[in-house]
Parts: C-alpha cells; sequence; structure tokens
C-alpha cells in the first residue's frame, strides 16, 4: 500500500483526506511543519509526498528543493494561488505535478496514481536500469555503457520521463507538459529538437524510437527492477 506524506498546515485537511485516499489503496499521513515532514520522510519510508506552496517556517518550494537535494520521492504541489509562473517554478525545482486549490480529493488520487507509476521499472537503489544505459534520479546522472554523460537539465528531465514508462508512446504536448507545466508557451518544435540532442548523446544506443504523427518512447529493455 502506498504510503503518502501531507504536509500542510491546514488542521481540517489530513484527516478527510487520509480517508477518501484509503478508498484507492493508499494511506496518508500528516505533518503540519516542513521541519516536521522533513524529519518523517528522513526516518520512515513514504512512496509520495503533497506539498502546500503557503507554509509555516518556509514555503512549499523551498521545501520541495530541500527534498530534492536528499531524495527523488514523487512530489504533487499543492497552491491556492494557482498561478502558470508557480507552477512552472515548481516543476523546475523538481515537483512531478501542481494542483491548485481548492482541489477535488479525486483529482488528486489520480494526479497520485500517475506520479506513482512513472516509478518504473526501479531497482533496489533506485536506479533505473536499461541495456547499456543506468539512471539515477537522485543524483541526476546517466551512463552509457560505462560513461557518464553530460546531460542538461531538460535533457534529462525528458529521458527520465520516457525511461520511467519504456515503450509508451509520449506525444509533443505530453512532453511539452510535462517537462514545463500545463500552459507554458513552448513550441512543439523545441520538443524535437531537444529529443534529437538527447538522441546524439546516446549513440551509439539505438534508445529513443520515433512514431510518426504520434511521438517518442524509450526503446530499451530494462533490466532488474519490474517491466
Amino acid at each position: 500500500m502506498p504510503r503518502l506524506l501531507l504536509i500542510d498546515d491546514d488542521q481540517a485537511l489530513g484527516e478527510p483526506l487520509a480517508a477518501y485516499v484509503a478508498r484507492f489503496g493508499m494511506e496518508l499521513e500528516q505533518a503540519f511543519r516542513p521541519s516536521e515532514g522533513l524529519a518523517r520522510l528522513r526516518s520512515e519510508r513514504f512512496d509520495a509526498a503533497i506539498l502546500d506552496v503557503m507554509l509555516p517556517e518556509m514555503d512549499g518550494f523551498a521545501l520541495c528543493k530541500a527534498i530534492r537535494q536528499e531524495s527523488d520521492i514523487p512530489i504533487v504541489m499543492l497552491t491556492a494561488r494557482g498561478e502558470l509562473t508557480d507552477r512552472v517554478v515548481g516543476l523546475e525545482i523538481g515537483a512531478d505535478d501542481y494542483l491548485p486549490k481548492p482541489f477535488e480529493p479525486r483529482e488528486l488520487v489520480a494526479r497520485l496514481q500517475t506520479v506513482l507509476r512513472r516509478r518504473g521499472p526501479v531497482a533496489s537503489d533506485g536506479r533505473l536500469r536499461f541495456e547499456g544505459l543506468v539512471i539515477d534520479p537522485v543524483t541526476r546522472t546517466v551512463q552509457r555503457q560505462g560513461v557518464a554523460l553530460d546531460l542538461t537539465s531538460t535533457e534529462f528531465e525528458l529521458l527520465l520521463l520516457l525511461a520511467r514508462e519504456p515503450g509508451k508512446v509520449f506525444g509533443r504536448d505530453d512532453i511539452l507538459n510535462q517537462l514545463r507545466g500545463h500552459e507554458a508557451e513552448l513550441y512543439t518544435r523545441a520538443v524535437d529538437i531537444l529529443v534529437s540532442r538527447l538522441r546524439r548523446k546516446l549513440e551509439p544506443l539505438d534508445a529513443i524510437k520515433t512514431l510518426r504523427n504520434a511521438g517518442y518512447a524509450l526503446a530499451l529493455r530494462p533490466q532488474g527492477g519490474h517491466g
């Protein structure tokens, strides 16, 4: 059963939300302060974290950064503001998804199910292993046939997106939404340029296949883990 940690100072939120997500086979616990949340993430096993942006001690962005320095746990951010700039900032500092408040609990569950599914073929050490390729989401490093690759942050995010669901075809719009927030003005041609740059760096591996008029998928076979 996936364990979720909600870090939110709203006393009235945790209990009804825990009762709701339990119907979908998830267990939710609440920390009211960032310091308490960080301590619990270090000492206990959680499968995803839900962060409010408006928090005492530090805001959700600073908290997300602090968590990302130590862990690749999936993070969904909640904000009362819902501003596009907030969403893009959240995604750029390592949040996996974003939900404006007030939200429908069912939508939060759907987002959580997606980020949990995205974990892909993760070995016990957290790395994603494929034939000729090892991706470490925690240290954000990639090795191709034993050689460390120098990828930009966006190239790494693209590779990680494809690697978490190997074989799944991602359309250009899917990729834009995942990498840049849901309404950012990145034109789709940029995705093609990004893919071709990443593909060159992964050579001689034939890692990314193009499906005409459909999108891109990781073509490598997972090793270890499941998948």
